[in-house]
C-alpha cells in the first residue's frame, strides 16, 4: 500500500480511452490511493468504444488542495476537457503547487490549454506533437517522461511505465 493516504484526481469526459482511464484508476487504488473521478457534470461518460464510466464529482466543486496528484487520460476526451475552465484550473493549480500532474496520449492537449508546458520536456501521442512543441515544450519520443512534477506518456502500451512513474513520484 505504497500510496496509502494519497488522494488522486483522475479526469473524465466523453470519448475517453478506456485503457488510459481504467488502468491508472485501478492501479492507483491497488497501491492504496484514494482515487476521485472528476468530470464536467454528466452523470455518466462513455469511452471511444462505449464503455461507461461514472460521472464523478464536478470539477467546479474541487480544488488542487484536495489532491496530491491529477491524472489526465487520453482518447478524444482531452479535446472536451480543455473546454472546461474548472478542469484547466485544477490541472494548472496542481502543477503550480508542485503536485504530480500526469497526462497520457492526447491528454497533452489539456496541458497545452492549461499553459503548463513552457520550458518542460514532455511526450505525447505523435499526432499532437506539434501542439506540445508550439506550447513551449521539448518533445521526446519515450514511453514516459518525468520533468519535475510533470509526467507524460504516449500511448496505452506505455501505461505500465506511466503508472510506475506516478507511484514513484508520489512515494
Amino acid at each position: 500500500m505504497e500510496l496509502k493516504g494519497k488522494r488522486i484526481a483522475i479526469l473524465i469526459e466523453d470519448m475517453y480511452n478506456e485503457f488510459e482511464f481504467w488502468y491508472p484508476y485501478y492501479r492507483m487504488k491497488e497501491a492504496g490511493a484514494s482515487v476521485m473521478v472528476i468530470g464536467t457534470g454528466a452523470k455518466e461518460y462513455h469511452s471511444k468504444i462505449g464503455v461507461p464510466a461514472p460521472g464523478g464529482t464536478p470539477a467546479e466543486s474541487v480544488s488542487a488542495a484536495d489532491f496530491e496528484a491529477v491524472i489526465v487520460p487520453g482518447g478524444y476526451a482531452p479535446d472536451r476537457m480543455r473546454r472546461s475552465a474548472a478542469m484547466l484550473k485544477l490541472v494548472r493549480d496542481c502543477f503550480h503547487q508542485g503536485k504530480v500532474v500526469a497526462a497520457i496520449c492526447h491528454a497533452g492537449w489539456v496541458l497545452v490549454s492549461a499553459g503548463v508546458l513552457k520550458g518542460k520536456t514532455a511526450t505525447c501521442f505523435s499526432s499532437i506533437k506539434d501542439d506540445v512543441v508550439n506550447a513551449g515544450a521539448k518533445y521526446v519520443d519515450q514511453e514516459v517522461v518525468r520533468d519535475g512534477n510533470l509526467i507524460t506518456s504516449r500511448t496505452p502500451d506505455d501505461l505500465p511505465a506511466f503508472c510506475r512513474e506516478i507511484i514513484a513520484a508520489l512515494k
